[in-house]
């Protein structure tokens, strides 16, 4: 049974590091914390679902344009909402909150409730990885989990784009010294870590329905990772995402499966009374602060 729980709590892990990386890449760039990001998460695995049986497109074409979408929406979220209010950190919350409340509530208006909307598994088949049996579309997630921590770390050193989200992450004001557009490459980063909400969003929901409720779950997920971890190091999301993953996955194994969310929580309350930077955080301490 020890086996199972560590290779289960490990797959558990790698979702929750794949649910927090773009909030933690939105907010380390443009400083916006994202409260719309579980919905755009839940509207990525109705977008997709949608393409998929009323338009009868292939798969992969479904999961791009929802992928798509997603990020422009983002995108939009921030040049006619978010820009308006940027640097006021209240306002950005409220807003971003208010929209992610408004896109999950008219899925639920519009009746987008039950156990029929599902997304297909990208890989029917199971393997056996000593005495357990793991489903391919776990080891998918794993293997999407790697290949896209891998992509940011090559994008953000070897593009042009990843540059400039490195210069706005550390410096504003000397990075519009050097002529790069602030305002733009939030923009970028907003619909960036929105795309990569959706991808993760199409490589776990097939795992099991996809529901309304499930945008609050992650978003929850999601801040407890990267507060825990620190806010905008992608580090801090690695490692945070490993303790919650393997502590939820511990904690439904020999306790109660509902208790996994109170996990979350109980680590977000920890760090915030113990060490509120988080634990690889570069934001000052309170008594840093007085």
């Amino acid at each position: 049974m020890l086996q199972g729980v560590l290779i289960y709590g490990f797959v558990n892990s790698v979702m929750l590091v794949l649910v927090a990386m773009g909030f933690n890449l939105t907010f380390g760039i443009s400083g916006v914390a994202n409260f719309a990001y579980g919905a755009l998460y839940i509207m990525a695995g109705f977008t997709c679902w949608g393409l998929l049986n009323s338009l009868g497109l292939p798969y992969w074409l479904a999961a791009a344009l929802s992928v798509a979408a997603t990020a422009l929406l983002a995108g939009l979220l921030f040049r006619f909402v978010l820009l308006r209010v940027r640097g006021l950190v209240i306002s950005e919350v409220i807003a971003t909150f208010g929209v992610g409340l408004a896109i999950l509530e008219l899925f639920r208006y519009f009746g987008f409730i039950g156990f029929e909307y599902t997304l297909p598994v990208w890989l029917d088949a199971s393997f056996d990885v000593g005495e357990t049996v793991v489903d391919a579309q776990r080891l998918l997630i794993v293997a999407v989990g790697a290949l896209l921590t891998l992509f940011l770390w090559v994008f953000t050193r070897y593009t042009r784009t990843g540059r400039a989200f490195r210069g706005i992450a550390q410096d504003e004001r000397t990075a519009l010294t050097l002529g790069i557009n602030a305002d733009m490459v939030s923009a970028y980063a907003v619909a960036f870590g929105a795309g990569y909400a959706a991808l993760a969003a199409l490589v776990i929901l097939p795992l099991g329905t996809i529901a309304v409720n499930e945008g609050y779950d992650v978003l929850v997920n999601a801040l407890a990772v990267c507060i825990v971890g620190g806010l905008g190091s992608t580090v801090g999301v690695i490692v945070a995402g490993f303790l919650i993953g393997f502590a939820q996955v511990f904690t439904a194994s020999y306790g109660e499966t509902h208790w996994m969310m109170i996990v979350s929580l109980a680590a977000l309350l920890i760090i915030l009374l113990i060490k509120p930077s988080g634990l690889f955080g570069k934001q000052k301490e309170l008594e840093e602060r007085i």
